[in-house]
């Protein structure tokens, strides 16, 4: 369709305003221009390198200012990146890079053990390490003039209830109305300046780097969060707008003290769960704005937003959705839910994904009169604000990751001494939620320790349990379902 193309993004971008900053990172920074001309140059070396317009590839890196670089070269070359959590284990990457069928990886040294481990699983993979980079010849790049709003630009893996991951198709249309809508809620001035220290594989990430091309706005991208690092930034950089979860904004309040942050700091954007009274209180009381969030992977980021002058009147709300977006409530025969009502969330707009890569059947199932099911139970007040009232029914938060009950269960089963085994959370202090299993052995030979070192041989540590309770048996219902609410009472 020709309305939708536009010009490739970060090639406008350079030419529009190419000696504003694009992003900071520890001592260094681009410009737009500098960001284009070494994303040009990258983008031939990746050419040369047999990479080309159309294929997978997969990118194993850390937050670091040659990750922007390369993320921008593929867009260039209209490569699709698939997107891999570097906390993953190598088993779980390499289930990833067969499923979306990888052309290649690119990856760095730092993860050396990983990539070895990935090349003994898939040997006939090509790898490309960023280091390698500076030694390989350059070629005049084919690069993408225009960008097709439909084609996909990015894949990142969710895990599904089943404990199966799906590749999450983002396309270029996508990432652009999530950016617009996000600029229409927050408003834009020309001294914006997003803080992102959270991962670049996370839609949360990734969508701050198109956010910056869009508006023209500098990031500063740390590798990881520091919140002594994190105050800094806050004055040297004149930070206006940073994205966080609950822990990381907890800490950030904790550290500051008495200490107010700067008149020029606009909002902390939350997601990953809605935040405790207590927190939103200290806020409040500081004068500090937060903007509570509801999003996922499949709206390329946040697709509901609560403001934060009804952060204390609408305690617990999600806020109301997005301009270019919608939201509604269904019962489970169909039925648009009534006021207060609580049903299934499900969502519409331009920033909600096509479907999942190599799965076309699936969307079958999402997708209900152009209205795409999210699996989370919520419900909608007087007003029109969202209340979210379990994630997915099982779904843990921790930190900020998104962990699936089945698929740590799917592991655990696959030990040789556990019959039977169960999932939930409990409360933790510093990560919101942490994942604990229940098991029921067939000779009571293992111990804690032991299923965890199975477990940590197998899942990222962020999805191993921290407690391990030995049981007779689970509770389950007539229908032998697991009731995960039951476990431990």
């Amino acid at each position: 369709m020709q309305n939708a193309l536009m010009p490739n993004l970060l090639t406008k971008r350079a030419f529009l305003t190419p000696d504003r900053v694009a992003v900071y990172f520890d001592d260094k920074q681009l410009t737009f221009k500098e960001l284009y001309n070494q994303s040009l140059n990258t983008a031939g070396k990746f050419q040369g390198r047999g990479i080309q317009k159309g294929q997978y590839v997969g990118v194993l890196l850390k937050n670091n200012l040659d990750t922007v670089v390369i993320l921008f070269a593929l867009q260039l070359l209209g490569v699709r990146a698939v997107i891999l959590n570097n906390r993953l284990t190598s088993s779980e990457l390499v289930w990833q890079l067969k499923d979306s069928q990888a052309a290649s990886l690119i990856t760095e040294g730092s993860f050396a053990d990983k990539d070895l481990e990935i090349r003994d699983m898939l040997p006939t993979l090509p790898t490309l390490l960023k280091e390698q980079l500076d030694s390989l010849p350059t070629e005049i790049p084919d690069i993408l003039e225009e960008i097709n709003l439909e084609d996909v630009c990015t894949i990142m893996y969710t895990s599904g209830t089943t404990g199966n991951p799906k590749g999450v198709m983002q396309t270029y249309g996508n990432h652009w109305w999530s950016s617009v809508g996000s600029a229409l809620n927050l408003g834009f001035i020309d001294t914006d300046c997003w803080l992102c220290s959270v991962p670049l594989f996370h839609i949360s990430g990734y969508s701050i780097l198109m956010r910056s091309v869009i508006y023209g706005m500098p990031v500063v991208l740390h590798e990881s969060f520091d919140v002594e690092k994190t105050i800094q930034d806050f004055h040297s950089k004149r930070v206006t707008i940073m994205s966080v979860v609950g822990n990381m904004l907890t800490r950030i309040i904790e550290f500051l003290g008495e200490e107010p942050l700067p008149e020029y700091f606009r909002c902390f954007l939350l997601g990953g769960g809605p935040a405790p009274l207590p927190l939103l209180e200290a806020c409040v009381a500081k004068n500090i704005p937060v903007f509570q969030t509801y999003g996922m992977t499949e709206t390329s980021s946040q697709i509901v937003t609560l403001s934060p002058e009804y952060s204390i009147s609408k305690l617990g709300s999600a806020g109301k959705p997005l301009f270019p977006s919608e939201v509604q409530i269904k019962l489970e025969d169909g039925q648009k839910a009534k006021e207060g009502e609580a049903g299934e969330i499900f969502v519409k707009g331009p920033n909600v994904t096509s479907g999942y890569l190599n799965r076309p059947g699936a969307m079958l199932d999402k997708v209900h009169d152009g209205w795409f099911s999210t699996g989370d139970i919520g419900y909608l007040d007087e007003e029109g604000f969202l209340y979210v009232i379990d994630r997915r029914s099982d779904l843990i938060i921790s930190g900020g990751e998104n962990v699936y009950p089945a698929e740590i269960e799917a592991v655990l089963l696959s030990h040789p001494d556990v019959m039977d085994a169960g999932v939930t959370s409990r409360e933790d202090e510093r990560w919101g939620q942490v994942p604990i299993a229940f098991i029921v052995q067939r000779d009571g030979r293992s111990t804690a320790e032991e299923l965890e070192q199975f477990c940590l041989k197998r899942l990222a540590k962020y999805k191993v349990p921290k407690d391990f309770y030995f049981v007779e048996e689970l509770p389950r219902n007539a229908s032998n379902k697991l009731l995960r609410r039951m476990l431990g009472k």
